[in-house]
Order: structure tokens, then sequence, then C-alpha cells
């Protein structure tokens, strides 16, 4: 399978006030914008095509990527404008950029590392219209599943069979071209009710358990910091080369500070995220609060955004 529709388009409103200034899925993680790690993941996975969709501020991706590639690979956006499509809605407006081939939907403010491998076989195996990666544990366990056929058999007790579901939906699944015939263009719609839908219907939609690696879903201020603090020194280094820590300067915990960012003396950092450009001033004594780029932070703060 070489292409995948990456979803962008996310407004993040419990990430606000960060995603005033950037969407989503290039708030920066270890000081690079989190959609890469998605590409990255996608392309060790054997992608070779990234399509893309917008909403919120889409001048920001021009920004991130003027060359409209990534690595040497191609990436192909879509704005969505003005209404955002959902999930579902979202695919549909990709349909002639996807091709009349496979493809992965792959969740732009997830942050993940387990092997796409598995589904990628499961799919092809199967024979499934759709196969979601699952894990067994995690925040949100709403998907229904079926070990033994492989098989997704309701999310929520939506279709009233009376489970609530014991699995995880990581946001990644492998579709087969065949899902366009169950999804309505232009219309704003997730890819639940059509799921929901599919399985009522007979169709095939499989899924795959994989609990290796880490899974996180970064679309709260709380997951974000919790995600450095346990991914440090996975990712490069927290405090980037080109920061500048000036002398008498206090940091304590899990701090990751981005290119020509400045931290004052004086300051006091604790499980702090300074962005790229970000500005602590002398005296401020900040505790997991997050700056972003050309902001300047002062006073003494806890579990605040500047």
């Amino acid at each position: 399978m070489n292409q995948a529709f990456v979803l962008g388009a996310g407004i993040g409103e419990r990430l606000r006030p960060l995603t005033e200034q950037l969407p989503k899925p290039l708030v920066p993680v270890f000081h690079r914008p989190l959609i890469t790690y998605a590409f990255d993941h996608l392309l060790a996975a054997g992608v070779s095509s990234l399509v893309v969709n917008t909403h919120h501020i889409p001048e920001a991706y021009e920004k991130a990527f003027p060359h409209q590639s990534y690595r040497g690979v191609p990436l192909q956006f879509r704005n969505e404008s003005p209404v955002r499509l959902e999930t579902a809605g979202g695919i549909a407006n990709v349909r002639d950029l996807l091709r009349d081939e496979p493809f992965l939907v792959y969740n732009g403010d997830i942050l993940t590392d387990l092997p796409l491998k598995p589904l990628l076989t499961e799919h092809r195996e199967n024979g499934n219209l759709v196969t979601l990666v699952l894990r067994s544990h995690g925040p949100a366990l709403h998907i229904a599943f079926d070990p033994r056929r492989g098989m997704i058999t309701d999310i929520r007790n939506k279709l009233g069979t009376g489970d609530e579901g014991k699995y995880l939906f990581t946001g990644i699944y492998a579709c087969d071209p065949a899902i366009h015939d169950w999804i309505t263009p232009g219309k704003v719609e997730s890819v639940i009710p059509i799921f929901l839908n599919m399985i009522r219907q007979g169709a095939k939609i499989g899924g795959v358990v994989i609990d290796e690696g880490s899974w996180w879903d970064l679309g709260s201020r709380t997951a974000y910091l919790a995600a450095h603090a346990a991914l440090n020194g996975m990712y490069g280094p927290a405090i980037d080369p080109a920061a500048r820590i000036e002398d008498g300067a206090v940091l304590r915990g899990t701090n990751v500070i981005g290119a020509d960012a400045v931290i004052e003396s004086g300051v006091q950092l604790e499980d702090c995220i300074v962005w790229p450009g970000g500005r602590v001033v002398r005296g401020a004594h900040l505790k997991r609060c997050i700056v972003r780029s050309a902001v300047t932070a002062a006073g003494i703060v806890e579990d605040a955004d500047f």
C-alpha cells in the first residue's frame, strides 16, 4: 500500500490557545511539527504518496512545507473551505488524489511508533473493506471486536449488541477504494456512522490489535505535556542547540526548549515547553506551562499557556 491520507484539518479546541497560532497537527513536538512523525511512520512502511487535508490556518502548512514535499516525497494538500468536512467527508473530498487504489488513513494528532506491517498483512489477506488498528488498553475503549473472526462488531453499543467496547481505536486504518461507495461527497460526516452502517449491512470491517510500541493522542495539553515527559530523549535533545539559556536560569524536571527560544537569567522552569522563538523573561517562575513562538512569558504561573 503506497499512499496515505493524513488528517491535518483538526481545529484543536482542547489545545487552545496553542492552536490559535498553528493547526493542531503542526504543533511542535521535540522541535518539529507533530505531523512529520506520522509522515516518517508511513514512509518507513513503504508509503510513497501523502495526501493531507487542511482547514484551520491552511497557510501554516505552506510555511512548514514550502516545496510541498517531505524527505523527497510529494505532499498533496486539499483545503476544506469554508466548512471542515470531518473524517468521512475529508476522504470523499480527496478521492481524485487517492486514485482508485487502497490507502491508509492516519490521524494527524497522534504520536505512535506501533508497527504497521500487521495492519497491511491483515487488510490484504482477509480482503477487508476497512481494517482498523486497535489497542487493548488506553483512554477510550469503545470498539467491540471479535478476535476469532477479526471483525469489528459494534462501536459504543450503537448497534445494540450490548458490547460497549473493550478496544481503543488508534486513528490508523487501511481502506479499499470501495469505501467511497459508502460516503456521500460534500457531506460533513465522521467515519464512525459510516463504519456502523457497514457493519449493519454486513460489509467486512476488520481489525488488528497492535499493542507494541507507544501511542499518544496529543489532543489535550495534559497529553501533550505528558508525552514530552515520557518520551524525553527518544526524539532528540530536549533543548535545541540554537536555544539561548542564560546563566542563572534554573531548569527542573523535563523542559523542552526550541530553537531561538530565550530563557533569561533568574528564570525557573519546571516541566515546561517553550516553542521555537519563545521567550521567558527574568524573574519568571513557570511550572507545567507552554510558551508559544514569538510570545513572552512572565510571572509566577502554573498550568497555563502563553
